[in-house]
């Protein structure tokens, strides 16, 4: 472990211990960071020397199992490789590693453009049609991955490619998926229950522009957006506090800057800066986004109309008071996100899992 890492995970344990009153100035600059950095992993490359090859996507019983194909001098074998839960644990563990591995990637840690990777390929599905969401992993292809939401996301997926080499019985759909699962829960967030059984598709399956959230609208854009995935007006604000995580580039959404002082940390710090600091218009050549007294974080228009709408802003003042009951939401409402457009076989387990620093 390198030295940068153990200083940042001393720095969020602090972080999470200490009274977020007394946040002094010179502690919240040590987590803004100027510039914005960019990095996109190679394709990984085939070993011609191993002894095996799954073929990823071929799933038996409904996603249960996948064929295994053990080759030998002459002759080939086939048997189902079914994966457990251990299985499922190890996937996770590789992506914990991993998530720190470059320190001049944004504030870093992969973490939040994981967290995003799984919300913008969840948050496709339309409960009228049945279409979209997590079951497909259909952003691999055009026009999908081009929508102007999904920009910047090459680097979340081309970051998890190495991970599926590795483990090539997992679809990329549950890869997304366990993947958020895991920055969220390592990003020392909520423990987020994870069931496997996402198959992928073809790009016939992408779905149309226009299904997420813009972040230049209003409470009215937001109903729409999230009504139609099935979510009511907690479960939006609850939703958002997503936000605690990352930053806007203006290469990507236009926008630019982080919404909190720790990126990589989940809080409910969203919510306490959105009602306590004095927001206002930011003078630049950009979009309408909001700036603080310090010109160190953003709201974007979405995000303050949490605290304009009526129904909203309560909700926005519960979590700003009790982080406990903001965790215990969040856990729920993105449990359900990360579900959506998914039909799960009955018997499919429910897995928690480990910590890497438990």
């Amino acid at each position: 472990m390198s030295a940068a890492t153990v200083s940042r995970q001393f720095a969020r344990a602090a972080l999470r211990t200490s009274a977020r009153q007394t946040f002094a100035t010179s502690s919240r600059q040590a987590f803004r960071q100027s510039g914005r950095r960019f990095y996109s992993s190679e394709p990984p490359k085939n070993s011609s020397t191993s002894p095996l090859a799954y073929i990823a996507g071929a799933a038996v019983a409904a996603g249960a199992g996948y064929y295994l194909f053990t080759q030998g001098v002459g002759s080939a074998t086939t048997k189902i490789f079914t994966p457990t839960e251990g299985d499922y644990q190890k996937v996770y563990n590789e992506i914990a590693a991993r998530l720190e591995e470059k320190d001049d990637y944004d504030d870093g840690s992969y973490g939040p453009v994981l967290v995003r990777l799984a919300w913008h390929a969840s948050g496709t599905y339309d409960k009228e049609t049945g279409t979209g969401g997590s079951d497909g992993a259909t952003m691999r292809f055009a026009p999908e991955g081009d929508h102007g939401a999904n920009a910047g996301l090459k680097h979340a997926r081309d970051f998890l490619e190495p991970v599926k080499a590795k483990f090539p019985w997992i679809t990329y759909s549950d890869l997304w998926i366990l993947a958020g699962v895991c920055a969220i829960q390592e990003m020392q967030g909520p423990t987020i229950p994870y069931r496997p059984g996402r198959s992928d598709k073809d790009a016939a399956a992408c779905t149309p522009d226009g299904r997420l959230p813009d972040g230049s609208k209003r409470a009215p854009h937001l109903r729409d957006i999230f009504y139609r995935m099935g979510f009511n007006d907690q479960e939006i604000v609850a939703l958002s506090g997503a936000h605690a995580l990352g930053r806007c580039h203006t290469d990507r959404s236009g926008f630019e800057g982080p919404w909190t002082f720790s990126p990589t940390v989940v809080t409910n710090d969203y919510y306490t800066l959105l009602l306590n600091e004095k927001w206002h218009i930011r003078k630049w050549d950009g979009p309408q986004q909001y700036q603080d007294k310090t010109k160190g974080l953003m709201m974007l228009p979405t995000d303050y109309a949490l605290i304009e709408d009526k129904a909203m802003k309560p909700w926005v003042e519960k979590y700003a008071k009790d982080n406990d009951l903001f965790f215990k939401d969040f856990a729920a409402v993105v449990t359900k996100l990360f579900e959506l457009g998914v039909s799960f076989k009955p018997d499919t387990k429910t897995i928690v899992f480990k910590r890497s620093n438990a």
